[in-house]
């Protein structure tokens, strides 16, 4: 009884791949995966580290035609610039939407802002702030 071999057969499926090829295909796959989270790193960067200000919505009031938002804004010292903030209605419908200026040397601040809505609102959201 013979034991069956492994290997195919002699100049059947042409030559067999070089440890070369292997070798050549794991340098570009470091180099590519490098330059892609130095890529991620960067914009990362820009996103989280350049931001001179940021803020988060505390909690919000809805009255009949406007929402009160409680926004605490961070900020550097003596940064100007705006936040923007919208109103949903329950179909998801936007139904006001308003820029707030937040001034001064102050590197935190608590406000509280009225949006005027067109029919009643649901929602506070946060979208953004911007410094000048």
């Amino acid at each position: 009884m013979s034991t069956a071999s492994t290997r195919p057969p002699e100049g059947r499926y042409g030559r067999a791949p070089a440890g070369r090829d292997d070798r050549t295909l794991k340098i570009v796959g470091a180099v590519l995966g490098a330059a892609l989270l130095a890529l991620i790193g960067y914009f990362g960067y820009h996103y989280v580290g350049q931001s001179r200000i940021s803020a988060e919505v505390i909690e919000f009031d809805i009255t009949k035609d406007a929402v009160k938002v409680h926004l605490e804004v961070r900020k550097d010292a003596g940064a100007d610039g705006y936040c923007t903030v919208r109103s949903q209605a329950a179909n998801g419908a936007e139904v006001g939407r308003a820029d707030f200026r937040f001034e001064g040397d102050a590197t935190r601040v608590d406000k509280v802002v009225t949006l005027r809505t067109t029919s009643p609102g649901t929602t506070a959201e946060l979208l953004g702030c911007h410094a000048d």
